[in-house]
């Protein structure tokens, strides 16, 4: 197999957005809505087009990942830019083999070479420490109603990149999916069987759960 990752073009719209669908189809809850963000998060201003990569075997999309401008509303009174990473999907045939793996070095790199600081995102854990990332609570890092999540991590781009930044994290609204519109945009696709009972839903529930309130520095 030799999976070749590029970026993303206006022709792939449709074909990505049903590798996001049949990725995370009751991963997180029954259905998905991902693969409607994704769809309408190209339109907004944060999307960097620059950082939509596809990974493609032969002639077909095999996986996918996104970013979007974010900020850091800093402890100091500043803002502080970053990247939202997300979402990123590989078809569920393909899982295991690396791919999501190198849609986010690749992402990593071109960031760092546009000048990004960091990569945040809500996800679990146990898997993105596997490339570079850490519990954003290690950098003082909230999220937007300063709170310490489990979910949250960042990765910065380069050595001390967020050194002496604290504060909340803030994503982009596109981020905020309105679920009826959602709804309406997977009759697009194929009908799929809703589920509310899979491991991946509770270990998402699991770790939504892992949430403390920040205690003020002192």
């Amino acid at each position: 197999m030799d999976i070749v990752l590029r970026l993303e073009q206006p022709s792939d719209y449709r074909e990505a957005e049903n590798v996001t669908r049949e990725a995370f189809w009751n991963h997180f809850s029954p259905g998905c809505n991902e693969h409607y963000l994704l769809h309408i998060m190209r339109e907004y201003p944060a999307f960097v087009p620059e950082l939509s990569i596809v990974a493609v075997d032969q002639d077909r999309i095999v996986g996918n990942v996104v970013l979007m401008r974010a900020v850091i509303h800093g402890d100091d009174g500043r803002d502080y830019e970053v990247l939202s990473l997300g979402p990123i999907a590989v078809l569920p045939e393909y899982q295991r083999q690396g791919i999501g793996g190198k849609l986010i070095q690749d992402a990593k790199k071109r960031a760092r070479q546009m000048g990004f600081r960091a990569i945040l995102l809500c996800g679990d854990p146990d898997y993105y420490a596997r490339h570079g990332f850490i519990p954003a609570e290690a950098l003082h890092i909230r999220t937007e109603d300063d709170m310490y999540a489990a979910a949250l991590q960042v990765c910065e781009l380069w050595e001390h990149a967020l050194s002496g930044i604290t504060g909340r994290y803030v994503e982009d609204a596109a981020y905020q999916v309105d679920e009826k519109a959602a709804a309406a945009f997977d009759k697009e696709f194929p009908k799929k069987e809703l589920r509310s009972d899979t491991p991946s839903q509770k270990r998402f529930l699991e770790i939504a759960s892992m949430q403390k309130k920040a205690e003020p520095e002192t």
